[in-house]
């Protein structure tokens, strides 16, 4: 029992690593501190959609591993 919990905890682990990986970063870096903006515009369309579906992603992941972990714990 502890090994398929364990499977599926670092399963998903990767899962949430890609997500948070593929999300588009919220910051401008280093050049926004010197005054220039990279980007003008928002994200719009379909963009927003992948972002809205990554954060969605994101949340449901890291709220499995959370239960997982606590499950593995009272189990172990």
């Amino acid at each position: 029992m502890n090994l398929a919990i364990e499977i599926i905890l670092v399963l998903v682990s990767v899962v949430l690593i890609v997500a948070v990986l593929m999300q588009k970063s919220k910051s401008a870096g280093l050049g926004a501190a010197y005054g220039s903006d990279t980007e003008t515009f928002g994200v719009k369309g379909r963009e927003a959609k992948k972002d809205q579906q990554l954060k969605k992603i994101t949340l449901i992941c890291a709220g499995i591993i959370a239960v997982l972990a606590l499950v593995l714990m009272c189990l172990g």
